[in-house]
């Protein structure tokens, strides 16, 4: 159940980045709603998870999920660059949190 609340407090973690990106083109009450309820489950459900997982696998866990994550979104909406650098080093930090969960 820790990798599932992991999962889901990455996923919130990705949106709520997402929307400080909103929050900058917005200044509105609405959008800054926006950024921090998701922000507050991101580390709602990252305390979940460390009541079973590791810190440190935890964090690099969340932390890889969040920047990956928010990065193929600002990719997709943003129309952030997509060469084939960034997509690279997309690749490092995923198989980095694969490598962390294999060894947990």
């Amino acid at each position: 159940m820790s990798w599932l609340y992991l999962i889901l407090a990455g996923g919130f973690e990705m949106t709520g980045i997402t929307m400080i990106n909103k929050l900058n083109k917005d200044r509105s009450f609405l959008a800054l709603l926006y950024m921090i309820i998701p922000m507050a489950a991101s580390f709602l459900f990252l305390s979940k998870a460390m009541d079973e997982l590791p810190m440190g696998t935890a964090y690099a866990v969340w932390t890889g999920i969040g920047a990956c994550g928010s990065t193929i979104l600002g990719m997709l909406f943003f129309r952030e660059p997509a060469d084939w650098k960034r997509m690279l080093c997309l690749f490092i930090i995923i198989f980095a949190t694969v490598g962390l969960k294999l060894s947990s």
